[in-house]
């Protein structure tokens, strides 16, 4: 598996983001900017057929590997930005007793203490502040939080990791942040972002909970069921428009999370996954 610095920015944007978060003038402008309502404006036009000028640039600029996704014609930067690979680019992991990844992403993971609290680079926070529901986050206490990280270039559909049933999405509203480090300096974005998360009873991990959450410019996270029999390896839903994250939590004694991952997070380094690739095993 490849390590990915969590302390490592992108020169790619910095100025904008250190003039947004580090400058008194930028915040002003921040708090309108990370409005819902702003968010959505923009994946507006981000849907419309003008947007897709933006296609070419944002693959070269990124270096997407257009040849791993389905050949065709896009309607907008939207519908690019969404894009399905191909089947044969990406293997799940179908063993009975293996936990895999949701998405391709940059991957931290970490043990719920007993005061349940989190430090995810620099940003401090309870899972009843970020599910906003106590007697749901007490199942987690003594379990593990897995967090995957995607930035712009990854491929922003995400699966289900393992068979089971889901009800309703629960959708928390917030202000949207982005989820790049410079962030954490001003704003706790696993607070403040908008969220939204089911509880997943899965046939060989218990009860899991997963979380979707928005970045800054992303109004939408598509989930595509309600009341639902899932299959390991499934689409379970996908971002617009940003880079974007997803939080998993398990009960005690559910999993075992290889170690080299838990190696990664305790040296400060996310480790980069793929979605469906083995990532630890039932316990």
């Amino acid at each position: 598996m490849k390590k990915y610095d969590r302390t490592a920015m992108s020169s790619v944007g910095n100025g904008t983001l250190s003039f947004f978060y580090r400058t008194v003038l930028g915040r002003i402008f921040l708090k309108v900017l990370t409005r819902p309502g702003i968010s959505k404006t923009c994946g507006l036009i981000m849907d419309s057929k003008i947007s897709k000028i933006a296609i070419k640039p944002f693959i070269n600029k990124n270096n997407i590997d257009i040849t791993e996704y389905e050949d065709r014609d896009y309607l907008s930067y939207n519908d690019f930005f969404t894009r399905k690979i191909k089947k044969d680019h990406r293997h799940i992991n179908n063993g009975k007793n293996s936990l895999i990844a949701p998405c391709d992403s940059k991957m931290t993971a970490y043990k719920i203490d007993d005061n349940s609290y989190f430090s995810i680079k620099g940003s401090y926070y309870t899972i009843s502040e970020l599910l906003k529901n106590e007697e749901l986050a007490e199942k987690y206490k003594g379990g593990h939080c897995l967090i995957f990280r995607l930035s712009v270039d990854d491929y922003h559909r995400y699966c289900y990791i393992d068979d089971g049933y889901h009800s309703k999405n629960i959708y928390i509203k917030g202000v949207l942040h982005t989820v790049r480090p410079i962030a954490l300096e001003k704003y706790n974005i696993y607070k403040e972002n908008a969220r939204e998360y089911t509880v997943l009873q899965t046939a060989n991990f218990g009860d899991v909970t997963q979380v979707e959450i928005g970045a800054l410019m992303i109004g939408r996270i598509k989930n595509l069921h309600d009341n639902y029999q899932f299959s390991k390896g499934e689409e379970k839903g996908m971002f617009e428009f940003g880079g974007s994250t997803i939080a998993l939590l398990f009960e005690k004694d559910k999993v075992v999370i290889d170690e080299e991952i838990l190696h990664n997070t305790r040296h400060g380094y996310e480790t980069v996954v793929k979605l469906g690739m083995k990532i630890g095993s039932k316990k």
